[in-house]
Order: structure tokens, then C-alpha cells, then sequence
């Protein structure tokens, strides 16, 4: 369906032109002062400096030709030449009763669909996620959901860390516990076995450790260096080790991913492209992208335009030695051949903001990205602790993101324990539900680029822009569907009663244009924002009106599918958001 504003818009710019100006100066917006109208022309101002004419006189000629439609219920002049607009209350039910109707709620699919990657996960295999992947995860599937449900073709790749140094220190962490193992013995040439001879819990115990001792012992990372060059040089046992570090790790991150409702198409990691790199460090060299600088191999990247120096990215060490920067150049390549995108965003710690500025630059200047296609990175703010500093355990620690949830859970069980909805075989789940969705509800209710405090108090209160608001919200509406024996009617909903009626349904009418422009502007936290608008106000009508003892069977049942269609609204987008909701609260 079309956005309710564009047909407004359309109106004032068919007229603006008629009366012979620039048909663009009839873009309608939203008021600023609803206390005084829903939507505001102010075309008159900006034509009025082209035409020569006060704004006033053009804004009264424009008044006075789209007086008469039938969308509009009022149009007023205000200030120097606003024009104030009020809709009229059966457009707004028509458009109510279409959305109600249609399958996607009035959602529509872009015209032109396009081919998008996001990269939102990169965790390391043997090391357990932690509160620093969480935003990565629930921002970059938020933005997969939305613009599939816009008609894209989204693909979102997790893109573990799984090759380099660290696996080096965790297999020398393991020939230490098991010297015995036929994955050490150089001379074995026989089948390896298909299981793992580790756990993940081994693994996660062992990556610290070891890492600790060789920032400490200099033959400890001689070691581990040595392990990783014989790895990537192919050495059996030591690729059978690697192949089981990595099955046993991706099997336990898809279950703490599938714990946050998010989930990737592809598990690929660095490793994958690792095949590419000497193809196209081959193709940098031929082409003369590539000098020699204290024996690394670089790319410079800096321009006349640039106001601040702009370092070079190193493709290879003087050692031969491939670093991020040349596996994240690698990916692209392997990318572009693979699926042709449109578009690849990054969802990354904003303090990597240099490292992909650099990679983008040199993928553009070397053309290992088409001219097309668009490379963006979406650099988020930390969770921080209410001292203001990243978010640790109380012994100062990373702290895993599964205690996380316990933390969260532990106090919503408390908040759900005299609960009379829920039967008590249903509160553990249920508690679950709602901890893992006020998590990521107060995670996605910020500016992405922002840091934000966590408050846990904040996070589980029923009061306020929280997760747990929508979702009681949700649930109150479903709780009054199922008490009426509500059956769905089309064009049922009928003429607002009330001032407050009316603003739930132009509330709803917003949908489809705030997931749209949610998307455009990369901002999940502009539907949280629309959510709560839409919660509050229906949670006043719903306070203002006794839906279930209302007498006139015709505002009856008008309420009653007015009411479906918000739970349909808010389900939607906190499905795009990756929340799942709940029937009893």
C-alpha cells in the first residue's frame, strides 16, 4: 500500500503545479504541532523566494483549490504561509480498513529490490560470546528482517573469527592436556577421527589461558606462532584440529544466537577466503596498486581531499603475513564473485571506523568493488556499566552474554511470580521469553551510534519506552480479543468517536512509512520510538472507553477490529525486530 502521506502529498503537488508552480513544493510532512494539525504543506515559503510573490498569497491560492477534496477536513493558513492540514476522518477509516485487510498490513516491496550483505556477527571460535556481540547481532538482524520484509534480497553472514594466532595458542593449549593425541604425531597418515576429542567448555577454558601465558613467555608464543604458519601451510593433523575447533564452536554459537532469535545464512569465516588472497594480492601487484614500504607490501590510500593524513593498508607483512585488513579485502573479492551485491553493511564496533574506511577505500581505488556497488559501516556505542565504562562482571571481567540473560531473567521471574495469566509450567518460558526481548528491546531502543547505560531496572520495568511495556501492551489487547470471542470483519472499523480514537488510527497509519524510512536511514530505533507512540495511545483509548461492555454493537466491533489491527502492527514490527511476543502477561 501506499504511505497515507503520499497521497496527501500528491494532492498539494498535483495543485501546486495546476497553479503553476513547481509541483515539489507540495510535499506534505508531518506537523510539528498536532495540537493544531495532523499535516503541514510549507511549499509557500521556499516558492515564494522563486516566484516573487508573498508566501501567503501562494499559500491562500493553494488553500483555496484543494478545499473541496474529499481527503481534507480542514486546511488553514498559519505564520508567514504554513499550511496546516487535518484529513478527514473517512479517508483515514478507508485506509484503516485496507490496511486491516491486507496480508502485509499495508507493508509494500520496493520496485526495485536489491542484493544485500550484512556482516553482523564476528565471533571467534573456542572463546564464548560476550556482551561486546551483542549489538552487533541484534542491530545487523533487525536490518535483515526489515529489508526482506521491503522485498530485498538480504543475506547476513557471520563472519567468525577462525583462523590466525589464536587458533595456534588454543592447539598448543591442547598438546599440553593431550600430548597422546594421534593429531600431534607428524608421521600419522591415516584417517582422523569424526568427534572431537574436546568440548567447547575445554575450549572456552583453555583460549585465556594460553593467550595470557604468551603475552607473558616468549616461547609460548614462539610456539603458537609456529603452530599457526604450519597450519596454514597445511599440516594435517593440525587442519583436522582446526576443522573440530570450528564444528564444535559454530555448533554451540548457533544455539546462543538461536537463544536471541537471530540467525545468519552464512557461517563462513576468515578461513574461507584465505584461498582468494593469493589471487588477488597477485591482481593488486599487476595492476600497480601495490608498493614496497620497510619490506610490507601497501596500498596507499590518502588524497588531495583528505583534511586529516590517511595511513596506507598493509596487504602483507614483511614476513608474507596477511592481516585483517587483507582477509577483509579478500571477503569482498569473494563476495562480489559469489553474489554480485548491491550493497554490504558492516555492523561493527564504532571504533573500527578507520580499519573499514581504509578497506572501503582501497576495494573502491583497486576495483575490487564495482563503482555500484555500496560499502557501508554501521559503527555502534558500547553497553556500558552505570560508571559509564564498558560493561563488565563484578570481578571486572567480560562478562558472557548467556550470564547476561541469567541476570535479566532472574529479576523478570521475580516481577512474574503473583502473575495470575500465567499458569506456573508456562513462567519459565515465559520469563525467558521476555528477558532475552527486554534485552534486546533496550539494546535497539538507542541510537545505534550511541553508548548506553544498562540498567537493569530500566530494562524490566512495565512503565516507560521498554520492551516490556509493548509487550504487556500486545498481550492486554490480545487478552480483550479472546474475552470477546473476537472474529475478524472487513471494513468493519466505522468514524472515530473520539480525539483520542482518531489518534490511534493516525498512529497506525504511520506503519509502513516508519519501517521504510527505518530502513533508509539504518535506525531500529526510530520503530521502538513508533511502538511506543502507538502503545501509549492505546493504552489511553483503552483507559478512555469499556471496549468489552460497550453497548452499541456497531462502536463495538469497530473498536474491537480497530484493536486487532494494532496487535497486527506491533507483532509485525517486533518481528522485525527479532522480539517474540507473548499471549498472557
Amino acid at each position: 500500500m501506499k504511505i497515507l502521506i503520499e497521497y496527501i502529498s500528491d494532492v498539494f503537488k498535483k495543485t501546486f503545479e495546476e497553479a503553476g508552480y513547481e509541483k515539489d513544493f507540495g510535499q506534505v510532512v508531518l506537523s510539528n504541532r498536532p495540537d493544531l494539525c495532523q499535516y503541514q504543506c510549507n511549499g509557500a515559503l521556499p516558492a515564494a523566494k522563486i516566484y516573487k510573490k508573498p508566501p501567503r498569497v501562494i499559500a491562500e491560492e493553494i488553500m483555496n483549490r484543494v478545499k473541496d477534496n474529499t481527503l481534507l477536513e480542514k486546511v488553514e493558513i498559519a505564520g508567514p504561509g504554513f499550511i496546516n492540514i487535518t484529513i478527514s476522518d473517512e479517508f483515514m477509516v478507508d485506509y484503516i480498513n485496507k490496511m486491516n485487510s491486507d496480508d502485509e498490513t499495508g507493508l509494500r516491496k520496493t520496485d526495485t529490490p536489491k542484493t544485500i550483505i550484512i556482516d553482523y556477527g564476528g565471533p571467534n571460535v573456542a572463546k564464548p560470546l560476550h556482551v561486546g556481540h551483542l549489538r552487533s547481532a541484534i542491530i545487523g538482524e533487525s536490518l535483515k528482517r526489515i529489508g526482506r520484509a521491503l522485498g530485498n534480497r538480504v543475506i547476513g553472514d557471520v563472519h567468525l573469527g577462525d583462523w590466525g594466532l589464536q587458533i595456534g595458542l588454543v592447539i598448543s593449549g591442547l598438546e599440553k592436556r593431550h600430548p597422546d593425541l594421534i593429531y600431534f604425531n607428524k608421521d600419522y597418515d591415516g584417517e582422523y577421527p569424526a568427534d572431537a576429542p574436546f568440548t567447547i567448555k575445554e575450549l572456552e577454558e583453555i583460549y585465556p589461558l594460553e593467550s595470557k601465558l604468551a603475552k607473558e613467555n616468549e616461547e609460548a608464543m614462539k610456539k603458537a606462532k609456529t603452530i599457526t604458519a604450519e597450519l596454514q601451510d597445511g599440516r594435517k593433523g593440525y587442519v583436522a584440529l582446526w576443522k573440530h575447533i570450528f564444528n564444535v564452536s559454530v555448533e554451540d554459537l548457533k544455539k546462543n544466537y538461536h537463544n536471541l532469535n537471530v540467525d545468519f545464512d552464512l557461517w563462513n569465516g576468515e578461513s574461507d577466503c584465505e584461498k582468494v588472497i593469493p589471487t588477488m594480492v597477485q591482481y593488486l601487484k599487476d595492476n600497480g596498486y601495490t608498493r614496497i614500504s620497510d619490506g610490507a607490501l601497501i596500498v596507499d590510500l590518502e588524497t588531495e581531499e583528505d583534511k586529516k593524513p590517511m595511513p596506507p593498508i598493509i596487504i602483507q607483512k614483511s614476513d608474507g603475513a596477511s592481516l585483517y585488513g587483507t582477509t577483509d579485502l579478500a571477503t569482498i573479492w569473494e563476495r562480489m564473485e559469489e553474489y554480485n551485491p548491491d550493497e554490504i553493511i558492516y555492523v561493527v564496533d564504532k571504533r573500527q571506523s578507520l580499519h573499514f574506511e581504509q578497506v572501503f577505500r582501497c576495494a573502491k581505488k583497486t576495483k575490487i568493488a564495482d563503482e555500484k556497488v555500496k560499502l557501508q559501516f554501521i559503527g555502534f556505542g558500547t553497553m556500558n556499566g552505570k560508571d559509564g565504562k564498558p560493561f563488565k562482571t563484578r570481578d571486572g571481567g567480560v562478562m558472557k552474554l548467556s550470564d547476561l540473560i541469567t541476570l535479566i531473567n532472574e529479576q523478570v521471574k521475580s516481577k512474574l511470580k503473583d502473575s495470575e495469566e500465567i499458569t506456573p509450567e508456562e513462567k519459565e518460558k515465559t520469563a525467558m521469553t521476555i528477558s532475552v526481548s527486554a534485552l534486546k528491546y533496550g539494546d535497539l531502543s538507542n541510537i545505534i551510534t550511541k553508548d548506553y547505560v544498562f540498567d537493569i531496572d530500566k530494562f524490566t520495568s512495565f512503565e516507560g519506552n521498554t520492551g516490556l511495556y509493548i509487550l504487556y501492551t500486545v498481550a492486554r489487547i490480545k487478552s480483550i480479543l479472546r474475552k470477546t470471542g473476537f472474529k475478524y470483519v472487513e471494513n468493519n472499523v466505522i468514524n472515530p468517536a473520539s480525539e483520542t480514537e482518531r489518534s490511534l488510527m493516525l498512529s497506525i497509519s504511520k506503519f509502513n512509512g516508519s519501517i521504510e524510512s527505518s530502513f533508509e536511514q539504518k535506525a531500529p530505533h526510530k520503530l521502538c520510538e513508533y511502538m511506543y507512540e502507538v502503545a501509549n495511545i492505546f493504552n489511553k483509548f483503552y483507559h478512555e472507553n469499556k471496549i468489552i461492555t460497550e453497548e452499541n454493537p456497531e462502536r463495538k466491533h469497530s473498536w474491537l477490529n480497530l484493536i486487532y489491527l494494532v496487535t497486527k502492527v506491533l507483532d509485525y514490527v517486533l518481528d522485525l525486530l527479532g522480539i517474540d511476543t507473548l499471549e498472557r502477561m
